[in-house]
């Protein structure tokens, strides 16, 4: 069967092709989605396949029920897109001012819904279900796996998996890691208030400009002093708005952040040490503070013994030298919501190619992808959804038993 799967993938690729184009010139933002996930559902619905609509909020949920009972594997899929003006000159640019897919969703939902067209052709010979996740908004915190997990898209799901067409790795190659692999992101938002006034008698001021630049110049030393150096964690300030006169100083001024790490502790003593370094500041300066901390999506942690079973079946469809270990990555993704209720692994699919000038980055305005991308994921997730189907319950016993 997976032979047989894996070309009539190569196969149905032009369609693959054909609905990312179409899903790319028609991009909706987070908690936004109407169309995307209509043509979702319709095309799911053409196939014969059984869907649940408006799941957690504007999910889909598609179910391939095998010919013979088993066990049941889940495969998911984001859809939202972004507000960036796109840059791309694509024939198939986004037709809408100021929205764009620039992250690979278009291409995850093609990917998806070609695969499932190809395993529906294969039904009578699957052994248990394959359950079909297509996610709303994942760019936007809280997301939409929440609501979805909520609603009941992982009830009697046995393990999940999901890939991401990453533009920065080459065309061909697939990277995973076991355990830790994308990070937790949060945001913060610090307003210093200080004591505004004439620029030409500061004395009679409470500079808050000058409070809040001694705050993120400190805030800088949480990673270098306060963290193991052996740990990962990023502290970044993304914006710094005070003002607006030449000779006025500021009443208050506001600092906009991100903080990424892997590891709960960290996360707790960095949201410390930010409140007690900027009360420190402010109390010598005259100052006061109101600082929101919001926790985003948690760190992505792979399943390992899931994750081993991938290594092996990626082997299988690309040569052993492109299937890689990759180093974790500091961007945030909440497909670990998933892995918090069921085992299984997310990896990366490289999309980058150089010699078409796919060079941009994710969240760029000429981001692109090669679309050859598509093929390698479908085949993975596929490969990876059937063997977990058809692996013994001895045989996962003996091997998480080795692990433990």
């Amino acid at each position: 069967m997976v032979d047989t799967l894996l070309t009539r993938l190569e196969e149905l690729y032009p369609e693959m092709v054909e609905l990312r184009r179409l899903l790319h010139s028609e991009p909706e933002l987070s908690f936004h989605e109407v169309k995307t996930p209509k043509l979702i559902a319709d095309y799911l619905e053409g196939l014969g396949v059984e869907v649940k609509r408006d799941v957690g909020g504007r999910g889909v949920v598609g179910y391939i029920r095998g010919q013979k009972p088993g066990k049941t594997v889940a495969l998911r899929a984001d859809f939202d897109a972004l507000p960036i003006e796109e840059e791309t000159g694509l024939p198939f640019a986004s037709k809408h001012r100021g929205v764009m897919h620039a992250c690979g969703h278009d291409g995850h939902t093609a990917t998806l819904l070609v695969l499932a067209k190809a395993l529906v052709e294969y039904r009578d010979q699957l052994t248990g279900t394959v359950v079909l996740i297509h996610q709303f908004a994942e760019e936007l915190a809280p997301g939409g796996a929440i609501e979805m997990i909520k609603d009941g898209c992982l009830d009697g799901v046995d393990a999940v998996y999901g890939t991401h067409l990453w533009s920065t790795m080459p065309l061909g190659t697939i990277g995973y890691r076991q355990g830790p692999i994308m990070a937790a992101a949060d945001r913060f938002e610090l307003v210093i208030h200080g004591r505004g006034g004439h620029g030409a008698i500061p004395h009679e001021t409470v500079d808050s400009i000058a409070v809040a630049s001694s705050v993120v110049m400190q805030l800088q030393q949480i990673v270098s002093r306060n963290i193991d150096p052996l740990k990962s964690a990023v502290i970044s300030i993304g914006s710094f708005h005070a003002g607006g006169a030449f000779n006025v100083i500021a009443d208050s001024a506001e600092i906009v952040g991100t903080v990424r790490t892997f590891d709960p502790a960290i996360q707790e003593l960095i949201i410390g040490r930010i409140d007690q370094i900027t009360k420190g500041i402010c109390d010598a300066m005259g100052a006061t503070y109101s600082l929101n901390y919001q926790k985003g999506y948690p760190a992505v942690v792979n399943d390992s013994f899931e994750t081993s079973r991938f290594i092996e079946v990626a082997k299988t469809i690309q040569t052993e030298g492109l299937v890689r270990e990759m180093d974790p990555v500091m961007g945030g993704e909440d497909f670990s919501y998933y892995l918090q209720h069921v085992p299984g692994t997310f990896f990366f699919t490289g999309a980058g190619n150089h010699e078409k000038g796919i060079i941009y980055p994710h969240h760029h305005p000429k981001f692109d992808f090669d679309e050859q991308a598509m093929l390698v994921a479908a085949k993975c997730l596929g490969k990876a959804a059937i063997d977990f189907l058809e692996r013994s319950e001895t045989e996962t016993s003996r091997v998480q038993e080795h692990l433990i």
